[in-house]
């Protein structure tokens, strides 16, 4: 049944989740606090909402308000019934299959998040206990591969980006197609679409015809985030860190894109890591690129990196200007160096064990008002452990900006305050500045407020 802009329609699984126990479908049912119902509805709509233009979580759900999502047990299986699911979804009336698989991905990595994480990895300390749930959740999603040479690329940057450089972001992923290459992204739109969509055309050229597109999120974001249709593997991670270790476990070489406050604290968590010691000689090809014109955020993110954690966390990537045959020359040869390194020490390919994130990179950081104020934005600690702490400064005005719970502890209790440093927190101020002069906070600039203050010598200020 189908109105203007909205469709009710019955779907089922198309693979084992067409098996569920009483308990799980009870879970999913469930719209208590404690319940999966509200989360499962949240990301199931922002699969539907597939190529949406809107950002922010609160849009995606005020508009489609009327959207409910059913499950129940049928005598042949599991049956989901879409209620006023957005048009767009469907097909003739029947849904997309691309986005058929994302729904059921997000069935499935919820009900595995809930029933099976919290109980592994006993004896384990903390930080272990993390790393094994990241791997876990990949696995049961499918997404290592053992015994296959590593060729995967993880792109970062942002939704809200311009055409000029939303088509670099193609032609790069093109190059990288053209070798071989696979590519792993955020899974929304702007610079998490353009790469894959690249690749595709290369591989359909190279007859590649087992190309991995792996999108992974997580639930506070993929709604303001919804997944590009070129998605073929799609993964949701509990939080942004398990989602941050899983890029890094799972890719092998790492292309930044120009983009704003999420893609900063992207840069910043793998700086994190790649300036503890334990790592120092793992290969890590990290390369920063964009078209023509995109100089000045470079320019800035240097000056940032360099103003804030040193030198040596600016000696971990190299920048690349309107090149990207170069991009893919210099991943190739990274690719090279990452494979003959875990051949000699004997790493999986897959998954990268050895890597050592520091527990102040994996914890949870909550972005209410008095965790942003207390964060340590001072250079009197090791770079690793302030790239640490700007890191969830900038995952909180990523919150602020985007997540239901940010805007709405905004709207309450007014912007974030961070406080730090003057050295530190005027770095902060002229990267978060630029952000806003380039228009690369939202997607709908003109009426962006600032959800944040940077306080330095007793004096606030807007940013």
């Amino acid at each position: 049944m189908m109105t203007e802009h909205y469709i009710t329609s019955s779907v089922t699984p198309l693979d084992n989740l067409d098996v569920l126990s009483p308990y799980e479908v009870a879970r999913l049912q469930d719209k208590s606090q404690g319940g999966l119902y509200n989360l499962f509805r949240q990301c199931a709509l922002a699969v539907l909402n597939c190529g949406s233009e809107m950002d922010s979580t609160r849009l995606v759900l005020n508009r489609f308000r009327e959207f409910d999502v059913q499950i129940s047990q049928k005598h042949r299986g599991v049956q989901l019934d879409l209620i006023n699911a957005p048009a767009a979804a469907f097909v003739d009336g029947e849904l997309i299959q691309g986005i058929h698989e994302h729904l059921f991905a997000v069935l499935r990595d919820l009900l595995y998040v809930s029933d099976k994480i919290d109980g592994c990895c006993e004896g384990l300390d903390l930080s272990g206990t993390i790393s094994n749930q990241v791997f876990n959740t990949l696995r049961h999603a499918n997404a290592l591969r053992p015994h296959v040479k590593p060729n995967m690329v993880v792109c970062w940057g942002g939704h809200s980006i311009n055409q000029v450089e939303y088509d670099y972001t193609k032609r790069v992923g093109y190059e990288m197609g053209l070798r071989g290459m696979n590519i792993c992204t955020g899974c929304g739109p702007g610079a998490m679409k353009g790469p894959m969509k690249g690749a595709t055309i290369a591989h359909a050229k190279q007859r590649i015809h087992d190309g991995r597109y792996v999108g992974i999120s997580e639930p506070g974001i993929i709604a303001a985030e919804s997944p590009n249709p070129i998605v073929n593997e799609l993964i949701i991670m509990p939080d942004i860190e398990r989602r941050l270790e899983a890029f890094v476990r799972l890719g092998h070489g790492f292309v930044v894109f120009p983009g704003g406050v999420g893609t900063a604290e992207e840069i910043l968590y793998i700086l994190g890591i790649l300036l503890q010691q334990d790592n120092t000689e793992q290969p890590f090809p990290l390369i920063f690129t964009g078209p023509a014109g995109s100089e000045a955020y470079f320019e800035t993110v240097d000056r940032f990196i360099r103003n804030t954690l040193g030198e040596r966390a600016a000696s971990c990537y190299e920048i690349i200007v309107d090149d990207a045959y170069e991009v893919a020359e210099r991943m190739r040869v990274g690719l090279e160096a990452v494979t003959s390194y875990r051949k000699a020490t004997g790493e999986a390919y897959h998954f990268n064990w050895q890597l050592h994130i520091p527990l102040s990179l994996q914890q949870t950081f909550e972005p209410t008002h008095a965790n942003m104020r207390g964060l340590n934005l001072s250079r009197r600690q090791e770079d690793h452990e302030l790239a640490a702490q700007l890191r969830c400064a900038l995952s909180g005005i990523v919150a602020g900006n985007v997540k239901e719970p940010g805007i709405r502890a905004i709207e309450q209790h007014g912007p974030f305050e961070l406080h730090g440093e003057p050295e530190v927190i005027e770095a902060l101020d002229e990267l978060l500045e630029s952000f806003v002069s380039q228009r690369r906070m939202k997607i709908n600039h003109d009426d962006y407020q600032p959800c944040f203050r940077l306080a330095r010598n007793n004096r606030a200020s807007a940013g």
